[in-house]
């Protein structure tokens, strides 16, 4: 059974939920991810980029040093985020958004989604939290890398507080015309990694 964690009122997210994924969670998280991708990245779906929302199981929960944490209002999902053991690689990514981690020891956080009706809540920063405090429970991990679209409202402004800008495509983008075009204006950083043990007070386990 997961550990549901309620977090305090002083973090903005009272009335809601988080905890890890279960199988029964699934169909409602794909369906956070998959409006996001459609109504705030402007492009779809895109295979080669989202093909882990399709099978979430097999990539965050079945896995020992993945997971899925979802925030949960009136026992509907309404926001995601999760943690893969996924060391960037060049190609597709710049160098520059690789050479800092080390290969098979790094935990990437993805789909880090909130519905638009439930933003502003506190609830993307107390799931990143969530996940920070996951990852230092695994001895495995030694970095900690994300991208995100700069087109997202808020993301670029969300992750700086939170991170350390390693590579900006917006200044070096990867295509600029032609079927190849790279459609992300995509943004990397690097995670602080926490010490076991130095929680922010919500399980993670």
């Amino acid at each position: 059974m997961s550990t549901v964690a309620i977090a305090p009122g002083g973090s903005g997210v009272r009335d809601y939920v988080l905890r890890r994924a279960e199988p029964g969670d699934l169909a409602e998280a794909r369906s956070v991810m998959l409006d996001t991708v459609y109504r705030d990245f402007g492009h779809g779906y895109l295979p080669q980029w989202h093909f882990d929302i399709i099978d979430l199981a097999s990539h965050y929960l079945e896995p020992e040093d993945n997971t899925l944490f979802v925030a949960e209002q009136g026992g509907a999902v309404v926001a995601t985020a999760g943690v893969r053991a996924l060391t960037p690689t060049s190609p597709p990514h710049p160098v520059e958004a690789t050479s800092p981690f080390e290969p098979g020891r790094t935990a990437t956080l993805y789909r880090v989604y909130v519905r638009p009706e439930h933003r502003r809540q506190g609830l993307a920063g107390a799931l990143v939290d969530t996940c920070l405090d996951f990852i230092a429970s695994r001895e495995r991990y030694t970095g900690i890398y994300l991208h995100t679209d700069a087109r997202t409202p808020g993301a670029v402004e969300f992750w700086s507080k939170r991170g350390t800008i390693i590579c900006d495509e917006r200044l070096a983008p990867r295509g600029t015309s032609g079927e190849d075009a790279e459609p992300f204006q995509t943004v990397h950083f690097a995670l602080e990694m926490r010490r076991r043990g130095d929680h922010g007070g919500r399980a993670a386990g």
